[in-house]
């Protein structure tokens, strides 16, 4: 086994169990020494593969936390996180990677993982975001908040898209609507006669229940139907 192993967590011992999960063993090693060096944090176990972590787990062995890399040799640490998810009830897992990739990162929170750090981030940064995680929060790198939150949003607006059946063209057309653009332009912009731009707007109002455009908009905005021009959607001087 390519692991440091420093036995299970005393049962009296105040400082919190984290395990390493790191195919590099420099940076293993690293991380080892930086998480013992803390007063409320110890290292106990420091491996090269989930497979090897595993093993430590049937020896009765448990982490408060494992701090783990997704791309390893064998089982991914995102197949990590669900298997410590499903097996140490409690335990939390923070993925620390090069990977930013955001099929990775929503991978990694879907599998139960609580926190995503870059290996990038100062050792004073990685080790206040594992203490949030253990305080019961999450912990991740700026980039990649910002990345979830407007992916969340995004999901939001589609949400409330659906529930009022809204159909992907009556969606743009409300977009436009809530720019300030009027059907004429909409209809420029979307390539569609002014017709048939005009039906989707009748239907946006029957399906939003308003009879005004001032009505749509206000709704559309105060519901999150759509993103607010400028937060992640140009505005009507923008090129479409």
């Amino acid at each position: 086994m390519s692991a440091t192993y420093a036995g299970a967590r005393g049962l009296m011992s105040p400082r919190a169990s984290v395990w390493v999960v790191e195919d590099q063993a420099l940076l293993r090693d690293s991380l080892r020494e930086l998480l013992s060096e803390t007063a409320d944090l110890d290292c106990p176990l420091a491996v090269s593969t989930v497979e090897e972590a595993a093993a430590a787990l049937g020896e009765g062995a448990t982490p408060d936390l494992v701090l783990m890399d997704i791309g390893l040799p064998g089982i991914s640490g995102i197949e990590g996180a669900e298997l410590f998810a499903a097996r140490v009830p409690g335990c939390r897992v923070v993925i620390l990677t090069v990977h930013d990739e955001d099929e990775k990162v929503f991978r990694a929170i879907c599998a139960g993982a609580s926190g995503y750090l870059l290996k990038a981030v100062p050792a004073a940064t990685l080790l206040a975001g594992i203490r949030d995680v253990l305080a019961g929060g999450a912990a991740m790198s700026p980039p990649i908040a910002a990345r979830v939150l407007d992916r969340l949003a995004g999901k939001d607006r589609r949400d409330a898209a659906l529930a009022y059946r809204l159909t992907p063209r009556e969606q743009e057309t409300l977009e436009l609507v809530v720019d300030g653009l009027p059907t004429k332009a909409i209809a420029s912009r979307l390539g569609c006669s002014y017709g048939t731009i005009d039906t989707h707007i009748r239907h946006i109002y029957e399906k939003l229940h308003v009879h005004s455009r001032a009505a749509v908009v206000a709704k559309a905005l105060r519901e999150e139907i759509v993103a607010r021009p400028g937060n992640g959607r140009a505005g009507p001087g923008s090129e479409a």
